[in-house]
């Protein structure tokens, strides 16, 4: 087994299953065993060791390789370090089969940490060691839901030329994805006896027309407008709740929606949309943000030089785009040029049988290692 192989091994066996997802003081909860092993890791590597505190417990890693002469320039390698919570407990015993790795967190993202930490301290023992590129080892927290890790990260000023985000792209470089925005869609009507409706106005009807509208004529409209790598917006009816029981006539009915965004697109501008469209079909309901703070869509300017560089690193022509939201789009916002990149594969993250690749987990080992090896 490789070094990057037992790494990972060891990631999958220290659970770290995002705060919010579980009851408090679940033993399964928060980031910090895995925080903790890491930073000794890389401080036996000989790295310099840094934490930043986003929540009470809960810390970025910060793990430098600094360069033989004065920093030039900055590269960030940036997986996050929380999981969704485990279907039972077996998934944290890491299973090795059939050339695979299975468990939580094996590809989303322990499998980019892995590798990225590994191809940092072979760097970090290498004659190929930068002479004026610092390269920082960021393990990130909360990226499952608010993103507090690479937001804390990004407000702290700090700067880099290039971060490197760890999500499973089956190694393609991505250069955008798509932003996210949950918005609450709320009805009002007024409460009557079941017995005689027309004495009230059912809230539950008047949403079933806006539901209704937003999964035909605005999802249609989305289609009209499209980006050359993601495709066009989408919108998904997630959640509905509504009533009290069956003999009262509802008075409220509340739906949840999931708006997919592209480069152009604002969340203003998305309430905008959705606000005209009630108006002019005559329907009414109050709408409200679900999410405390914006996760916008990222677009970098694949032509910028370390992304050129990085794509022909790679062996990639053109760069790709995916349908999720990550810590890229936050980083960026913060002024970092961002790209994702990592191994294994988006369609297994968060399944009952989590898996990655080990060849697949190597080889993306091997190119980030021949990135960093060309940076003066």
């Amino acid at each position: 087994m490789t070094q990057t192989q037992k790494l990972l091994c060891e990631l999958i066996a220290l659970p770290s299953v995002n705060n919010a997802l579980l009851p408090p003081n679940h033993p399964h909860a928060g980031e910090k065993r895995v925080m903790d092993f890491l930073a000794a890791t890389a401080a036996r590597a000989g790295l310099d060791v840094d934490l930043q505190r986003v929540f009470p417990g809960r810390y970025n890693l910060l793990a430098r390789l600094s360069p033989s002469g004065p920093v030039k320039r900055r590269i960030l390698l940036a997986p996050h370090l929380d999981t969704v919570a485990a279907v039972d407990d077996s998934q944290f015993t890491p299973q090795k089969k059939n050339g695979r790795l299975h468990g939580r967190g094996a590809c989303d993202t322990k499998g980019s940490a892995a590798a990225m930490l590994s191809a940092v301290m072979e760097l970090a023992h290498s004659k190929s060691r930068p002479r004026e590129t610092e390269i920082i080892f960021a393990g990130l927290v909360d990226e499952e839901i608010g993103q507090g890790g690479s937001r804390a990260l990004a407000a702290s000023g700090m700067s880099a030329d290039l971060a490197i985000v760890g999500e499973p792209t089956c190694l393609c470089v991505v250069t955008a994805h798509k932003g996210n925005l949950w918005l609450n869609l709320e009805t009002h009507g007024k409460a009557a006896h079941g017995s005689r409706p027309e004495l009230g106005q059912n809230a539950i009807h008047e949403m079933a027309r806006i539901v209704d509208l937003l999964e035909t004529k605005y999802a249609a409209q989305l289609r009209r407008r499209s980006h050359p790598l993601l495709g066009h917006g989408t919108v998904n009816v997630g959640t509905i709740q509504g009533g009290v029981q069956a003999n009262i006539v509802p008075a409220f009915c509340t739906i949840t929606i999931d708006r997919r965004t592209i480069p152009g697109e604002t969340d203003a501008g998305v309430r905008g949309e959705i606000k005209t469209l009630l108006k002019q079909n005559r329907l009414h309901a109050t709408l409200a943000n679900s999410k405390a703070a914006p996760c916008l869509p990222l677009e970098t300017d694949p032509r910028l030089p370390l992304v050129r560089q990085f794509l022909r690193s790679v062996g990639q022509s053109k760069p790709s785009g995916v349908h999720y939201f990550c810590d890229a789009a936050v980083l960026a916002q913060g002024g970092i040029p961002s790209i994702v990149f990592g191994p294994g594969d988006i369609a297994q993250a968060h399944t009952p049988d989590e898996w990655i690749s080990l060849a697949v987990l190597e080889r993306g080992k091997g190119l980030l290692v021949n990135f960093l090896k060309s940076l003066p």
